[in-house]
């Protein structure tokens, strides 16, 4: 079975994902209430147990929902044990590679997949985010960066920092969106790992498609142009981003998500917010569906 032959997965916790042509549905809303945001690693061990029994040996692009849930890229890549090394790319807002003291969440788990042995590098593009400005240099997770594993590749966000640390190698920051993806797609004429690409549509402007975090700056033209050079090397691919209401039982996480001062959904644009990210998903599985790998 060729790459473009395999199905597409839908990680179905929080209901926001449309019908997407011949797709597997997991369904695993039970789990909403633990994973989103974050988790304890005891809870994510028992998630990859349930992935490992209901995800088939081989699968196409995963959707998991909203952004809340990107820590679930980790066990996903986890479970691949790929046998050759590989690099992860990120279209991302955010580094996700921020301190997090209670197991792994959204904004943390790029440290955990830049320490699996098969990962040779992780790129994280798109981040608008001041989470990698000076006044939060402090909550980034220094070992990969320190380890030259991770590439932030960044646009208006003033990373002098980094010098000082001695680890401005590992910043590349751009003023368009055009010279950050024409940069990547050169430097990616020349290696030759083969890549797993995760997609968290916070990345896009919110005219392409409304998000529960604040937004950067890409169109879909950037990101398809960012997948076509890409597409010779993808072995695995994730998205989400999805927009969903949910209203946490646990008070600590509805502290959490306080602090992290994430918006809320307005529940009356709902609808209009899930039809257009309906129709980007298509997009973007459509392309992911046609590389070759």
């Amino acid at each position: 079975m060729s790459e473009h032959d395999l199905r597409p997965v839908v990680l179905d916790i929080d209901h926001s994902i449309g019908d997407l042509p011949d797709s597997v549905i997991v369904p695993l809303a039970e789990w909403q209430e633990s994973l989103r945001f974050g988790c304890s690693l005891a809870t994510m061990r028992r998630f990859r147990a349930t992935l490992d029994a209901q995800l088939p040996a081989r699968h196409g692009t995963v959707f998991m929902g909203s952004g809340d849930f990107h820590h679930l890229t980790w066990p996903l890549l986890a479970r691949m044990r790929p046998d050759a090394p590989i690099q992860v790319v990120v279209l991302d807002n955010h580094p996700d590679n921020m301190r997090f003291p209670f197991g792994v969440h959204c904004g943390s788990w790029v440290r955990r997949v830049a320490a699996l042995p098969f990962v040779a590098h992780v790129h994280v593009l798109g981040i608008t985010s001041a989470d990698i400005g000076a006044g939060h240099a402090w909550e980034n997770y220094l070992t990969p960066l320190l380890r030259g594993k991770l590439t932030y590749w960044s646009m208006g966000v003033d990373t002098g920092w980094s010098r000082r640390l001695g680890v401005s190698r590992c910043f590349r920051g751009f003023d368009t969106p055009e010279a950050l993806v024409d940069a990547f797609v050169e430097s990616q004429r020349t290696q030759t790992l083969r890549t797993y690409l995760s997609i968290d549509k916070d990345v896009f402007s919110a005219e392409v498609a409304q998000t529960n975090w604040d937004q950067g700056r890409l169109l879909l033209s950037h990101a398809l142009a960012l997948i076509n050079g890409l597409r010779h090397t993808l072995i695995g691919s994730d998205v989400n981003g999805e927009v969903s209401h949910y209203q946490y039982r646990s008070w600590w996480k509805r502290k959490l998500s306080a602090m992290d001062e994430q918006p809320q959904i307005d529940p009356a644009q709902l609808a209009g917010w899930q039809a257009q990210q309906h129709a980007l998903n298509l997009e973007l599985l459509a392309a992911l569906a046609a590389r070759s790998g």
